[in-house]
């Protein structure tokens, strides 16, 4: 295994897609997906999400995992995974991007370990997104992480769902990444589900769906 890949374990993985073709698309939305699972999996949301015009890309971990621990241990821990994640979604924007399709119709979405790690990409890279959706994440790092994140997410529409048990993910930290994303302008909506368990309820799918909605009005209104 050359350094590049050392440094970058999931450089070279693939981006599975569904929904209208990139080719063809006004929306994007990049979904990000859990440990253990695949492009595949997350894909699944799709299909509920599904209209005419919004292409889904979602690019694959080595070996089903972003980062081995916690997505609140210390950063040095979960690296390179955190770092190679970022640029995996990173590539994906690019290829979005090349097609036309501006980050202002393009949404981030992640469940689980894939939401701590699209919504930190966003935070790392704040500008004006057609959304994101954190669902059943937060913000990545320990207790007490500073948050000196530049830019701004200029009114971003910004969903975090989650139950309020969830054994992977404290509600506290749910609570203050989304004060650190309305701190970075996000236009921020959180909900913490009673007694849920680790998983996409019909509610967060309708948020998506709005966001969906409105990233697509905003084009026609262009």
């Amino acid at each position: 295994m050359s350094d590049v890949r050392r440094d970058d374990p999931h450089g070279g993985q693939p981006v599975r897609t569904a929904g209208t073709p990139l080719a063809d698309a006004h929306v994007a939305i990049v979904m990000v997906h859990g440990r253990g699972a695949t492009a595949e999996s997350i894909l699944m949301l799709a299909a509920p999400l599904a209209v005419p015009g919004v292409t889904f890309l979602a690019p694959q971990a080595a070996g089903g995992t972003w980062y081995p621990n916690s997505f609140m241990a210390a950063i040095e821990l979960n690296e390179p995974g955190i770092t190679s994640g970022m640029h995996a979604v990173e590539r994906v924007l690019e290829q979005v991007g090349a097609a036309g399709i501006p980050p202002d119709r393009t949404l981030l979405l992640g469940f689980s370990q894939g939401a701590c790690l699209a919504t930190e990409f966003a935070a790392r890279h704040a500008r004006r997104y057609g959304g994101v959706a954190c669902l059943s994440g937060g913000l990545i790092g320990p207790e007490g992480t500073p948050r000196n994140d530049a830019g701004s997410l200029a009114g971003t529409p910004v969903f975090l769902g989650c139950s309020d048990v969830d054994s992977h993910v404290p509600a506290t930290r749910v609570r203050e990444s989304a004060e650190v994303l309305r701190r970075l302008g996000g236009d921020v909506t959180l909900r913490l589900y009673p007694g849920m368990g680790h998983l996409v309820n019909d509610d967060e799918v309708a948020e998506v769906k709005r966001m969906i909605a409105a990233a697509l009005a905003t084009r026609r209104e262009a």
